[in-house]
């Protein structure tokens, strides 16, 4: 099995930045896709970026340019670096992974708090 764990919320002032991180431990290997989501009060959890596969990259549309997923793969540690943040960026972040073994399933961590204040 997998486990994450974010670290790298807080609050930070509109136009700031604040890097995420996930580390990973467990059978990485059986890993297809690391994305991030977040939750606001209210709404529905949301695709925010991903790394797919062999490295593709997907982003949401309201943070392209702005936020940039990437992963260390010595450390077993995946990012998502944030600029340029909005007060609409305020949510609960949550690192997934997507695995393939022994059946497709998801794994969430447990979640970071980000505010934005305007």
């Amino acid at each position: 099995q997998v486990q994450l764990m974010e670290s790298g919320g807080g609050l930070v002032q509109a136009g700031g930045s604040l890097t995420l991180s996930c580390v990973v431990s467990g059978n990485i290997f059986s890993i297809n896709t690391m994305g991030w989501y977040r939750q606001a009060p209210g709404k529905q959890r949301e695709l925010v970026a991903q790394i797919i596969g062999g490295g593709s990259l997907n982003y949401a549309d309201s943070v392209k340019g702005r936020f940039t997923i990437s992963r260390d793969n010595p450390k077993n540690t995946f990012y998502l670096q944030m600029s340029s943040l909005k007060p609409e960026d305020t949510a609960v972040y949550y690192c997934n992974a997507l695995m393939v073994v022994p059946y497709p399933h998801n794994v969430w961590g447990q979640g970071t708090q980000v505010t934005v204040s305007s």
